[in-house]
């Protein structure tokens, strides 16, 4: 069975709903999983999706910052809204679906930005982050309820040397420090997640999927980051076939500053 599973911070659903209706026209995934949507439940635009054959939508939303959404045109269940360090913040979002004959545990999640000053004694949202990374190894990828499970999102922070335009000049870069990489990746790896990503693609080449909206000419200039990621179990690996970055989307009309990341698996 063919499965299609996109990751998106849409940065408004409500304002970008145009563009999320591009993605689903020009490639049609069978799962959308949107990140930052910025709207409350209650205002979520779910008949415009049920409109496009997405009749399967869960939201875990607030007004005006953060919100997770799950967008199928496959039954989903929903499992949980979990919330990280005793924070109401809307960040993660599970749903269970079937496919190929597996029971598959997807989590949508939106990890904290950081601020600008990578200093948890005097940025508490810094603080924050690295808490939020903490508390996800509780996520594990086996969990002895499904036959797999996925993990998508703006995780918002770049691990490799070459998830980053320059290693060496963000180094102090919040997304890109060596407390949040190391932090990142020991979770990553004690979760058992594989890092799809990077399954068939060299650490050495480069793979961004944020660009600033501070640079004048984003394409030009190509300083981006790869901060959206495509996890999953083992044991679905075999049926991973490959990931799309949409990094043309950046370059369409009121663009969001992330592009689409599409993972493409055969589960027959």
């Amino acid at each position: 069975m063919p499965l299609s599973i996109a990751t998106w911070n849409i940065n408004s659903v409500r304002l970008r709903l145009p563009l999320v209706e591009r993605l689903i026209l020009d490639r049609a995934p069978d799962i959308i999983c949107l990140q930052e949507t910025k709207c409350p439940d209650e205002l979520f635009p779910v008949e415009r999706f049920h409109a496009l054959g997405y009749r399967h939508v869960e939201v875990h939303g607030q007004k005006g910052y953060h919100g997770v959404a799950t967008i199928s045109r496959l039954p989903i269940q929903a499992v949980e809204r979990r919330r990280f360090c005793e924070i109401a913040d809307s960040r993660h979002l599970s749903v269970r679906f079937e496919a190929g004959g597996r029971s598959i545990l997807l989590h949508n999640f939106y990890v904290p930005a950081g601020g600008d000053e990578p200093d948890p004694e005097i940025n508490p949202k810094f603080r924050h982050k690295l808490d939020f990374v903490s508390e996800m190894n509780a996520i594990r990828a086996e969990n002895g309820e499904d036959d797999g499970a996925i993990l998508v999102g703006d995780l918002n922070i770049a691990p490799l040397e070459h998830d980053v335009w320059s290693h060496k000049q963000l180094l102090k870069v919040v997304s890109h420090t060596p407390v949040e990489t190391e932090g990142f990746e020991t979770m990553r790896k004690a979760g058992g997640w594989v890092d799809l990503m990077r399954h068939n693609v060299s650490p050495e080449q480069k793979i961004y999927t944020w660009w600033s909206y501070r640079a004048a000419d984003w394409a030009a200039s190509d300083r981006g980051r790869r901060l959206d990621h495509i996890w999953s179990s083992q044991s679905l690996v075999a049926g991973f076939r490959d990931v799309d970055i949409l990094r043309d989307a950046r370059g369409w009309e009121r663009p969001s500053d992330h592009v689409p990341v599409i993972a493409r698996f055969d589960l027959g």
